[in-house]
């Protein structure tokens, strides 16, 4: 059970972890023992996520959401297994509870009076400042 918040928790068969070794330096340790954690999260067949937060957690996962709806999160920072498998459930954790908050609507607001007027001004400086590159005319 993977604990997201006071109402939301996730069951363990939405959960699998996966263990490989770690890749870059790290002497005979890396050779023999798989630390890294692939850590696999049925978002898609979740029963505890709204559709909205599913949706959300999609457009948040971006790459590590796979075609048949799961997220997968690879941790292998530490070279413990233990250390690497929280990492993972915690980053699990705050990317559900980032999708769980909704974005507030953005309400359309008219520009002020003010800055019309000096929107207006300022493209009238600049458009002065255009004119005045070109070849100067001949007064004859």
């Amino acid at each position: 059970m993977l604990r997201i918040n006071d109402s939301l928790s996730l069951a363990d068969w939405e959960l699998s972890e996966n263990f490989t070794r770690s890749q870059g330096p790290g002497g005979q340790n890396v050779n023999k023992v798989e630390t890294a954690v692939e850590l696999r999260f049925e978002a898609e067949r979740s029963p505890h996520l709204p559709a909205s937060v599913k949706m959300r957690l999609k457009k948040l996962a971006g790459r590590r959401w796979t075609l048949d709806g799961a997220i997968v999160i690879r941790a292998e920072e530490t070279r413990s297994q233990a250390r690497n498998r929280e990492l993972a459930r915690e980053r699990l954790v705050e990317m559900i509870r980032q999708a769980l908050v909704a974005p507030k609507r953005r309400v359309a607001t008219k520009p002020t009076y003010g800055s019309t007027l000096r929107r207006l001004k300022a493209k009238a400086v600049r458009g002065e400042v255009k004119a005045g590159r070109g070849r100067p005319e001949d007064d004859e």
